[in-house]
């Protein structure tokens, strides 16, 4: 009988403490998740939004193309943020800073947020490599990646070939919108290599601003911080002068030699008349990859265009010297082909020089 009782009294003794053992292991599940590793989130709703200091230090610039308004470069972006949640004690993991290097680490190992940075006017390109996640003790996290990318940006080629743009490069982190995430520049901070260029043209500065974009995939306000980065490009004019526009000012001056011709020689004159004109036809011809395929006028077609004006000019003179050759009035076409002699030239001149000031100074 006592030996009965004892039973009882435990089994009593179990039932109660079971719920009690139930209750306390379901607290510290729910309490678990606290010890983890931080997830790739930030503080919501958030009081300020998350400030990141960029930096975009320009390695090359490979190719301008005109036609399609597109600059394909290579570059060095830089994300610098705090972030309190990614702090740790350098003495429990023994290291002064934690270190993920390439796409994988940073995308899979590391436990930590960091900005998804987009080229917001791409254009085919862009690639990213060698990326490298640098975090401190205190939670400052440094993102370094390479970019290699083509983006489109508005060119004016009215001066052409002594044009100059301004190529813009347009970066915005994916996903939040300006209240969420900031984005802050340094103008201090020298922002090209000594290494980059690019044949024809030269790099006369670079810049880099901040603005708001219309984003609606942003967040709720619609707007997203941007990082407009400015290339400062002047085009060397030596190239297309050498090529295009001193060969064919040589040939249009050539053309005029039938002013000193006789005025009985009608054929021949009309025959080098018509020579110049087609020589420089065929000439423009072989060159032509060398002017921009583009529907509005630039100055080298302004060039190219008087330069066959005045050659087809000549011919006119011809036909009209001939004409009163053949009435008898030799000494009136005389006449003619003397003023011709100065007038030409001077003339060709004087509109060029004209032709390019006002494409300096309105366009």
């Amino acid at each position: 009988m006592p030996a009965i009782k004892n039973a009882a009294v435990l089994l009593i003794v179990l039932a109660c403490c079971v719920p009690l053992l139930a209750q306390a292991n379901s607290v510290s599940t729910k309490a678990a998740p606290k010890t983890t590793s931080p997830e790739r989130f930030l503080i919501s709703p958030p009081t300020t939004p998350m400030v990141v200091h960029a930096r975009f230090t320009l390695q090359d610039l490979n190719e301008i193309t005109e036609g399609t308004e597109t600059f394909e470069f290579r570059g060095v972006m830089t994300l610098t943020w705090q972030d309190p949640r990614q702090a740790f004690d350098p003495a429990v993991i023994g290291a002064n800073e934690k270190v993920y290097q390439g796409a994988y680490q940073v995308n899979e190992v590391s436990t930590g947020w960091f900005p998804q940075v987009m080229l917001v006017n791409e254009s085919g390109l862009y690639q990213t490599s060698a990326t490298t996640l640098r975090i401190l003790p205190d939670g400052t996290s440094t993102l370094i990646e390479t970019i290699n990318a083509v983006a489109e940006s508005e060119v004016d080629m009215s001066r052409f070939p002594f044009d100059r743009h301004r190529l813009k490069a347009v970066f915005e982190v994916l996903g939040f919108d300006k209240n969420e995430v900031a984005l802050q520049v340094d103008p201090d901070i020298s922002n090209t290599s000594r290494t980059a260029r690019v044949p024809q043209w030269l790099i006369t500065g670079i810049s880099t601003t901040v603005e708001d974009h219309a984003a609606p995939y942003a967040g709720k306000s619609g707007f997203s911080s941007a990082m407009v980065v400015g290339v400062e490009v002047r085009r060397l004019p030596f190239y297309a002068i050498r090529l295009v526009v001193f060969p064919l000012m040589v040939i249009v001056l050539l053309s005029f030699s039938v002013f000193w011709m006789d005025t009985s020689s009608l054929g021949d004159r009309l025959s080098v008349s018509f020579i110049g004109v087609l020589t420089a036809v065929a000439y423009l011809l072989v060159t032509s990859d060398q002017l921009p395929r583009i529907s509005y006028v630039t100055l080298m077609h302004g060039f190219v265009n008087l330069s066959f004006i005045m050659m087809c000019a000549t011919v006119v003179i011809n036909l009209i010297v001939g004409t009163l050759d053949k009435r008898g009035q030799v000494e009136r076409g005389n006449r003619i082909d003397q003023r011709c002699r100065w007038i030409f030239p001077l003339s060709y001149i004087v509109l060029l020089l004209l032709m390019i000031a006002v494409a300096l100074l309105f366009f």
